[in-house]
């Protein structure tokens, strides 16, 4: 089951992962059930494109002292009325006291008319019930990041070049607008420009370049030896972090 999110005047949005929950921001519940771990999307992030369809895993960890018994569909909620529910979770005992209970939901962007405002921090709301019939109702049981996705490119050029010469390394940073199901440049943001020498497998960041009113990326480094250049975004809370495929550049 799913229901959709609204906020300001349009359908707004959803995602999460491996939040341990030490205190489960409990709102309610009896006996010694508790909320010890969520986990959504496998890294507490969720990156949400223009066209793909995203299917979102959500897990909540609990114990009791009796086993868990159930759980119902967990909500998640964000910025603008942002609001998600999964289907009925299944529970899976992974000791006799303690089960993880997983269900799933979906988000197409072409048919649940997001918000750009819906991006940001999302968090997880859980109602699990006990074999003994205790029970915990928690209120943002854990919290995560739902983002925009974002695209890079790079060129360098000239190539070949000669040792010792100038290279121009240019590039585009961009990210989904959810709004016009578009992307769009991506202004005022810092970005590393880095290297990878040829026959290694290690970048590293020669400097920082900021992002132009659309998104463009240009700065020049000295051409020393082959090897591939790339542009890497580290992402922001509303936007997913990703890093441009390196160009090679032949060096004579």
């Amino acid at each position: 089951m799913r229901t959709r999110a609204i906020g300001a005047g349009a359908l707004g949005a959803l995602a999460l992962s491996a939040v341990a929950v030490p205190a489960a921001h409990a709102d309610g519940g009896t006996g010694d059930t508790t909320i010890t771990k969520v986990v959504v999307d496998g890294d507490n992030k969720v990156s949400v494109g223009t066209s793909a369809v995203k299917t979102i895993k959500v897990s909540v960890t609990a114990r009791d002292d009796s086993g868990i018994d159930s759980a119902e569909s967990f909500s998640l909620a964000g910025p603008d009325y942002g609001f998600l529910t999964t289907g009925t979770p299944t529970c899976t005992a992974v000791s006799s006291t303690t089960s993880t209970c997983t269900a799933s939901v979906t988000v197409d962007p072409k048919v649940d008319y997001l918000s750009n405002a819906s991006a940001g921090t999302w968090y997880v709301d859980a109602f699990v019930t006990a074999n003994d019939y205790d029970y915990i109702w928690s209120q943002k049981a854990g919290s995560f990041k739902f983002q925009r996705a974002a695209q890079l490119t790079v060129n360098a050029s000239p190539e070949p070049v000669k040792k010792g010469k100038a290279i121009t390394v240019t590039g585009k940073l961009s990210r989904a607008n959810w709004e016009t199901l578009k992307y769009a440049g991506y202004a005022g943001q810092s970005v590393k420009l880095q290297y990878r020498k040829k026959g290694t497998s290690t970048y590293t960041t020669l400097k920082t370049v900021t992002s132009s009113s659309t998104g463009g990326l240009s700065t020049t480094v000295t051409a020393s030896a082959d090897g591939y250049y790339r542009y890497s975004f580290a992402g922001t809370s509303t936007t997913a972090a990703v890093s441009a495929t390196g160009d090679y550049i032949d060096v004579q």
